[in-house]
């Protein structure tokens, strides 16, 4: 399992608990963005640089997670391409993407991105304070928890083979 951190948009706080988490479980956490972001210094965590293209650091997540994998991104049209590949998606506020809720909450965004440019400006969401960082944390330990049971069924599986 790595843990795959869209990192552009990535708040500080949920950067410091996923870096906490994988050194607390010595699981590897790559970050991506197309500029530097800092990151505790430790084997296990790592920064790829994508170019400044449109979607260059989304295109190198889907290109190198996999299954067993975890991303956390905030961009909806990439957590759509991840769970499409049947890869665990996360976002910052503990929201998991998955094939039931992706299609309805990429036409929302989409709603919500035709009426910005139409002029007409939404709510924004609320501050990103405790609550949201603590949501985030409780949904971070059950998916990674999810996915070693996971991993674990498919290990022993392959045993009995």
């Amino acid at each position: 399992m790595i843990i795959w951190v869209d990192a552009d948009s990535c708040p500080r706080q949920v950067r410091d608990l996923i870096c906490k988490t994988g050194e607390r479980l010595k699981i590897p956490v790559t970050f991506v963005a197309n500029r530097k972001i800092p990151i505790p210094d430790s084997p296990l965590f790592s920064m790829e640089l994508a170019s400044l293209s449109p979607d260059a650091a989304d295109d190198y997540i889907v290109e190198h997670s996999g299954i067993g994998d975890m991303v956390i991104t905030r961009d909806i049209p990439l957590a759509k391409r991840l769970v499409d590949l049947s890869i665990r998606v996360l976002n910052d506020r503990g929201i998991v993407y998955t094939n039931e809720n992706i299609n309805e909450r990429l036409s929302l965004r989409n709603l919500m991105l035709d009426l910005y440019q139409n002029g007409m400006v939404p709510d924004k969401t609320g501050q990103f304070g405790k609550k949201e960082l603590q949501s985030f944390a409780n949904a971070l330990d059950r998916e990674i928890t999810r996915l070693a049971k996971m991993a674990s069924q498919v290990s022993q599986a392959n045993q009995k083979v």
